[in-house]
């Protein structure tokens, strides 16, 4: 009876290693931090109250949203036998894809004037000469 008394003194007064707590993103897998969505969240206003999850499903909505995207634009890069997504490429994608397209319709892209070169290319070919 005593060496059990002993133990569980000994036990108690050993340092147990510290657990480290998991992060809203890693517990939901997600790669986009969950922590800031609900910072930007809570600072904007949206609204009065914000339940624990709500971050967490727009943090996992943002994130599908974005690898979407990025796949469509590399299948356009691919094609276009490039190895680097420029703002053309991004254009393209976008234009391409019926839900995407009026999601982004109101968007400037800088420096994607790939679209209005083909435009200008396709006119000057046209137009008659002379």
């Amino acid at each position: 009876m005593d060496s059990t008394l002993e133990l569980s003194k000994v036990m108690q007064s050993c340092p147990q290693p510290r657990r480290h707590g998991l992060s809203r993103s890693r517990r939901a897998e997600l790669q986009f931090p969950v922590s800031h969505v609900d910072r930007l969240l809570r600072e904007g206003c949206y609204a009065h109250r914000l339940s624990s999850s709500t971050p967490v499903f727009l943090t996992g909505i943002l994130e599908y949203l974005t690898s979407n995207i990025l796949e469509l634009v590399g299948q356009e890069a691919c094609n276009s036998h490039k190895m680097r997504i420029t703002p053309e490429h991004m254009q393209k994608a976008l234009g391409n894809n019926q839900y995407l397209s009026q999601l982004f319709e109101e968007n400037t892209y800088s420096q994607g004037d790939g679209m209005r070169r083909d435009f200008l290319r396709s006119l000057s070919k046209s137009r008659p000469a002379g």
